[in-house]
């Protein structure tokens, strides 16, 4: 059986990471502290929590990390948002990514759910 850096959703999230660091990168340096660190903390929250979870006891442990790397991953849709309309960054591509993304992390929670015993 393999590890966390095996999966498609944990690697895909290193990808999520480095486009959202390149987009914080574009932002103006009032912002270091502001939306371009919420952006990076919430990017790196999603391959990390798959890495904890995978690390835990249970799956259901598992399945509520995975979940958390969802949220995260709602919270940077609306943090780019925000980027675009103020700052008028263009967003589209990696808005791209995370939408299938999404799916991708949606689907991996469905199969652990799918394979967790009911005892």
């Amino acid at each position: 059986m393999g590890t966390h850096k095996d999966l498609i959703v944990w690697k895909d999230g290193l990808i999520v990471v480095e486009m959202i660091y390149t987009i914080a990168r574009k932002l103006p340096p009032e912002e270091k502290y502001g939306l371009s660190s919420q952006l990076r903390r919430a990017a790196v929250s999603i391959p990390t929590n798959i890495a904890e979870g995978a690390a835990r006891q249970s799956r259901k442990e598992y399945i509520q990390y995975c979940y958390i790397s969802f949220a995260s991953l709602s919270e940077i849709e609306t943090l780019l948002i925000i980027a675009q309309k103020i700052y008028k960054i263009d967003v589209s591509t990696i808005q791209k990514f995370n939408d299938e993304y999404g799916r991708k992390l949606k689907a991996f929670i469905k199969y652990l759910k799918s394979t967790t015993r009911k005892d």
